[in-house]
């Protein structure tokens, strides 16, 4: 068997940390500098001008031009960018890189890493940089909110948002309406509630309700909060017997290692997870990887550091993106490096969700099906990730469980078998079909002009089908 030729030959791949130092503005930074969690901190890129520090002559103009229209006029979230994450960008092959200028510039153009943490002008779609259904909040968690940032989706499952920053912004963020700096395209909203009464009311609900028995901890990035408040946090939540299962969601995992493999932060890991374990509870920590190159030796470390600690379980959740992840070859390269060098179990990817300027890197349907069908069967089973369609009033379903799909149009029918928080009292939301779109530039000429003459007519809503029209207002009218 193993001289059959298959679609994708497998093989297993060393980690490499890539060489910082043949960045200009990091070419005297010492080894015990770069392992400071502190020291990552503060030296993210936040502007150009800290970007155009770091590259020296690397980059042309038009790159940093380009960056800087992207950030004036479609940027839903502001650059930051830790060392460890940037340095992952082009990385050397063997000593060697691209030349400065011209070529350093294409190379830096095409890496699958910047295309989502450094997006430009140039990216964006000018046909359609936006659906006409785009919205900030496209999940509708913030109407589900039980407590200012508890989100009550599932019928045992809520996602509590501790805070809104993270260590790194990501460009096709889901929670750009909340997370992060305001951009001159979006500005953010604000928590009312100090934190430590967001953190109460949030314990109260879970307490009065015991029907919720999963928390996902998160925000932002749980990475940002001082540890000691998070333990605080955790330690409460842990006293509440009807909670089974904590998760602990930071792409900080990938993006700042060292915050993970900090002394402080893994002896409080093991302290939770000991806690945790006496109780029966399930302590698991969920990240957010999108590509292979983003694997490295750190993030091996920090990983198998949160195993050693105690934690059950280290998964990913990745986003499919066009140019970032958007083949099989790329995907399951990410997935055995996950698996095979990092202890990391390869969990979800999600279709990245329908918010403003995101066009460019959304899959259709159609394309995230055959992805899924097309990693199936190398992988074990219990690593082999689901694709995922995260529809809004819905939740996660697996990309072939859609009800009925128009291809020409781009249009997705879904069905659901629970109520969120908001549809009590709502007596069709288990018989009402659910609608999610594809990017209108990936369907046919007949399908685009459909949506053309759609969106001409000032009759979108109506003319996407009344069922979605329905879904939105029946949710509204059961708030």
């Amino acid at each position: 068997m193993s001289k059959v030729e298959q679609p994708y030959a497998y093989r297993r791949r060393e980690l490499v940390e890539p060489d910082w130092t043949r960045f200009p503005g990091w070419a005297d930074v010492t080894q015990s500098d770069w392992d400071s969690a502190q020291w990552q901190r503060a030296h993210c890129v936040k502007n150009v001008k800290q970007l155009r520090a770091l590259m020296g002559d690397l980059l042309d103009e038009r790159f940093y031009a380009d960056l800087e229209r992207d950030q004036a006029e479609r940027a839903t979230m502001s650059m930051l960018i830790p060392p460890q994450m940037l340095n992952t960008m082009v990385p050397s092959t063997e000593g060697s890189m691209p030349a400065a200028g011209h070529e350093f510039t294409e190379a830096f153009y095409a890496d699958p890493v910047r295309r989502y943490m450094v997006p430009v002008f140039s990216d964006r779609r000018t046909d359609w940089p936006s659906h006409p259904h785009a919205t900030r909040d496209s999940l509708h968690e913030h109407d589900m909110w039980v407590a200012e940032g508890l989100t009550h989706r599932y019928p045992t499952k809520v996602l509590a948002e501790l805070l809104s920053t993270c260590p790194q912004y990501c460009g096709h963020c889901t929670r750009m309406d909340l997370v992060g700096n305001s951009t001159p395209q979006v500005p953010k909203l604000k928590f009312d509630l100090k934190p430590v009464d967001r953190h109460e009311a949030m314990l109260r609900y879970l307490r009065e309700t015991p029907t919720v028995r999963d928390v996902v901890v998160s925000g932002g990035d749980v990475a940002n909060m001082p540890w000691k408040n998070l333990e605080s946090f955790l330690d409460r939540l842990l006293e509440i017997d009807n909670i089974r299962d904590i998760r602990l969601a930071t792409k900080a995992l990938m993006g700042l290692p060292q915050h993970w493999l900090a002394d402080d932060v893994v002896e409080g890991v093991g302290r939770v997870a000991a806690k945790a374990r006496s109780r029966g509870v399930a302590l698991a920590i969920h990240t957010h990887i999108n590509n292979a190159q983003s694997v490295t030796p750190a993030v091996a470390r920090a990983a198998r550091a949160m195993l050693d600690a105690g934690v059950r379980d280290v998964r990913n959740q990745g986003v499919l993106m066009r140019g970032v992840n958007d083949s099989a070859e790329q995907l399951l390269d990410l997935c055995f490096a996950l698996a095979d060098e990092a202890s990391i179990t390869p969990y979800y990817f999600y279709m990245c969700d329908m918010i403003p300027f995101s066009e460019h890197w959304r899959l259709s349907l159609a394309e995230a099906q055959e992805l899924q069908h097309s990693i199936m069967g190398y992988l074990p089973g219990f690593s082999t990730p689901r694709i995922v369609c995260d529809v809004p009033f819905v939740g996660k379903r697996w990309v072939h469980q859609q009800d009925s799909y128009d291809q020409e149009r781009g249009i997705s029918y879904w069905r659901k078998n629970y109520r969120t928080s908001i549809e009590g009292d709502d007596v069709e939301a288990l018989s009402r079909e659910y609608v999610y779109y594809d990017p209108i530039y990936t369907l046919s000429e007949s399908g685009q002009q459909w949506w053309r003459d759609a969106v001409d007519h000032e009759d979108v809503m109506v003319a996407a089908g009344e069922q979605a029209a329905a879904s939105r207002a029946a949710a509204a009218s059961a708030v």
